[in-house]
């Protein structure tokens, strides 16, 4: 003899209040309404918590060339401080041509561009201008060229 009853089970006690009138509370236009916007709201939430928590996403070996244009003018920037750094072209052309298919020289004059129209200080226009000038006069085949 079973003492589990399946009659018992439509009557559950030990669901919390709103539980309970989500599963059995009456239905009208408003209380779906008001049903299928909770839903909508609680499944959103859940999908953010694990979009942003439990499975964000990895990037794993991206190119500069994805960036946007603010940040490929950055990276043209970083590249044309080590540069003055280090004065190693070749290094600086190979780091430029991971931007994609235009020219290094390019490259570094779009950066040029956007640096003037948004504010970049004169000593970084200044380290652009000279990598540009060094690239102009660089030949890649016999390395020879640049400052």
């Amino acid at each position: 003899m079973s003492y589990f009853h399946w009659k018992k089970l439509t009557y559950i006690s030990d669901l919390s209040p709103l539980i309970r009138w989500w599963l059995y509370g009456t239905i009208t236009p408003v209380s779906r309404w008001i049903r299928f916007l909770i839903a909508v709201l609680l499944g959103g939430v859940l999908g953010l918590l694990y979009g942003w928590v439990v499975n964000p996403v990895k990037y794993v070996d991206t190119t500069p060339s994805s960036l946007r244009a603010d940040y490929q003018a950055d990276y043209v920037l970083m590249v044309a401080e080590s540069y003055n750094q280090n004065r190693d072209l070749p290094l600086a052309a190979r780091r430029l041509a991971l931007l994609g298919e235009s020219s290094p020289t390019e490259h570094v004059r779009q950066a040029l561009i956007f640096g003037a129209q948004n504010g970049y200080a004169d000593s970084d226009l200044e380290l652009l201008s000279q990598l540009a000038s060094d690239l102009q006069t660089w030949n890649p085949i016999t390395g020879t060229g640049g400052s």
